[in-house]
């Protein structure tokens, strides 16, 4: 065990590359790679207010994201927990206690958190949706912290491997700076928003963010991701359909990429030409000859077989996000006024409303824009442009503002 976390925090990171273990924990916090000490230190998070957390994980060469590393913060320092040596599960008492998470961008941490420990954090804070509130577009934690609190957060390699052990120092900083500065950056954040009334939007919204299905979706919709998708007909929906969805099972099963089962040239060639033997299914572009394995072989040609013989309704089409035709005028005028709304507030526009959200709501389909903080701000409005009751104008200055009508159009 190092030094204590009040020296740890303001430690320079070390510059060589061979530091001794001392040097690295200095630099970084405590290195934790026993189950007894993570133990230990999971009871003391368990009664902090809030803790900042990031991970690091790998997901290139497999289906499910691997954790490599676990970083955590708190007002009594700093740990960089190894995966690899401690059985991260009694986190999931922290998760789901009281305390608050600070993240940055947590959305893939709350899904690799989720699959190492079973549950999710039930209370977030996400400094990169915070911020959006404040005008700043999905920012990183670089900006963030050298804009708001005025420091430089060390560089490192997009490409290191963090299943690497040992770490090195420079390494160890590094990860150990995603969450130093985390909870700093959330009490600026929280106190710019609270003076512009906007702290509770951004406390829906990270709870939105917790809430959220983290399940992947039915294997049966995995053909939506095919570049073509749209474009397919008849029989060849239904082979993409069941090939797809083979593909996305055997990949979880394997826990490789479903490019690595079956690659998506392949799929979108089965899905026109579908092969009804092993002879055909070797002449497939994209396989080119090469055998996929015969376990695999006879697996996708019993997809195929299922396409094709699959009953028209039973095809999953992905869901319709067009606007009637009569409605398109109101979409793109609504959509013009979320843009200059996001102007005047400040505010990320995204955050507002997507245009697939606007059609959703003048489609009459159920969505955010009816909940909430949005359907205060952006719903109900739109909803008065779209029945007649409120028109847009110009202001005199190039920008738009949306008004409440006094009459009826003569027509």
């Amino acid at each position: 065990m190092g030094a204590e976390p009040e020296a740890e925090m303001g430690a320079e990171p070390e510059a060589e590359m061979g530091a001794e273990p001392e040097a690295e924990i200095g630099a970084a916090g405590e290195w934790v790679d026993s189950q007894s000490r993570f133990e230990e230190l999971c009871r003391i998070w368990s009664g902090v207010e809030r803790y900042s957390l990031d991970t690091e994980f790998h997901r290139e060469r497999t289906y499910f994201p691997r954790l490599a590393l676990l970083q955590v913060a708190w007002e009594g320092g700093v740990a960089l927990v190894d995966p690899l040596a401690v059985d991260v599960r009694p986190l999931a008492g922290v998760l789901s206690g009281p305390g608050t998470m600070v993240a940055h961008a947590g959305d893939q941490d709350i899904e690799v958190l989720e699959l190492a420990c079973g549950v999710a954090p039930g209370r977030l804070f996400d400094t990169q949706v915070a911020a959006g509130f404040l005008g700043m577009a999905t920012p990183s934690l670089s900006r963030l912290a050298e804009s708001l609190i005025g420091v430089s957060l060390p560089k490192s390699d997009r490409l290191t491997d963090w299943t690497r052990r040992p770490l090195t120092a420079g390494q160890q900083a590094y990860a150990a700076s995603d969450v130093i500065h985390l909870e700093e950056i959330r009490r600026v954040l929280a106190t710019r928003l609270e003076a512009l009334g906007r702290l509770s939007w951004a406390e829906q919204e990270c709870a939105e963010l917790v809430t959220r299905r983290r399940q992947p979706s039915p294997p049966e919709q995995a053909w939506w991701k095919m570049r073509d998708s749209r474009s397919l007909k008849g029989r060849s929906r239904a082979v993409a359909q069941e090939v797809a969805a083979w593909r996305e099972r055997r990949a979880a099963e394997l826990d490789r990429p479903a490019r690595h089962v079956l690659p998506d040239m392949a799929l979108a060639s089965i899905a026109h030409r579908p092969p009804r033997s092993r002879s055909a299914l070797s002449e497939t572009r994209g396989l080119e000859g090469r055998s996929i394995g015969r376990d695999n072989e006879a697996g996708l040609l019993a997809a195929v077989e299922r396409g094709l013989e699959l009953p028209a309704a039973e095809v999953r089409m992905p869901p319709e996000t067009s606007v009637d035709r009569d409605r398109r005028p109101a979409v793109a005028l609504a959509a013009a006024w979320v843009g200059q709304l996001a102007e005047d507030l400040d505010i990320d526009a995204g955050l507002l409303a997507t245009r697939s959200e606007l059609s959703d709501l003048l489609s009459g389909r159920p969505g955010r824009l009816d909940e909430g903080w949005r359907a205060e701000v952006v719903g109900n409005p739109v909803k008065a442009l779209a029945a007649g009751s409120a028109s847009l104008a110009f202001d005199g200055h190039g920008g738009l503002v949306l008004e409440e009508r006094s009459h009826r159009p003569v027509t």
